[in-house]
């Protein structure tokens, strides 16, 4: 892939080039695979109060010691592995957010054993095509919507944890539920596309 100029993509990633590298290949791309939607539901969670560059920095870490989030390992752990990961310094080590991964994938499973699919039951509530945004500037896209506070509302009835709405738009977005790259970004168009 070519090189972008920085009028060319979304603001909020700056010159970082593992921003850069999200921005460019995943954030909003149209994500349908369960582990990884799996992943996105539990890092979104741990970003909350924080940055997401900060997630991204200590994403591939995250993944090892969350055995690659595969939520039939994770849904398994126990006292002493939950112990392990709060005194890991490479994830963000916060009780609630811990534990919830833990709840989260046992509520995943369940969601997945009534509906098929964790993506059958998530792009359900879409009709299984991303809504594409056409907003010129940052302060236009939301934090949250009426769509994200629906999704929340019924995950927490599921069972669970670090799902607010602001926290489900996030994940809406990383996951390609929504397009919001600015229209002036190079990839507003790519990922409209795949819609």
């Amino acid at each position: 892939m070519a090189a972008q100029t920085d009028s060319q993509r979304c603001p909020w990633c700056g010159d970082d080039p593992l921003y850069r590298h999200y921005h460019d290949s995943e954030w909003g791309v149209p994500l349908h695979d369960d582990q990884r939607l799996f992943e996105f539901l539990i890092l979104e969670g741990a970003q909350a109060g924080l940055s997401w560059i900060t997630i991204l920095r200590k994403r591939e870490h995250y993944r090892q010691v969350f055995d690659g989030f595969d939520p039939q390992r994770v849904a398994r752990y126990d006292g002493r592995k939950e112990a392990a990961l709060l005194a890991d310094p490479g994830i963000i080590r916060n009780r609630l957010k811990v534990a919830s991964a833990i709840s989260n994938a046992r509520a995943f499973l369940e969601v997945q054993a009534a509906h098929g699919s964790f993506d059958a039951y998530l792009w359900g509530f879409i009709d299984g095509r991303p809504r594409v945004n056409h907003f010129r500037r940052l302060a236009d896209v939301p934090a949250s919507t009426a769509l994200s506070e629906t999704i929340s509302k019924d995950l927490k009835k599921r069972g669970f944890r670090f799902v607010g709405p602001t926290i489900i738009y996030a994940f809406m977005q990383a996951t390609g539920m929504v397009n919001d790259h600015l229209v002036d970004c190079y990839r507003h168009a790519q990922c409209a596309r795949m819609a």
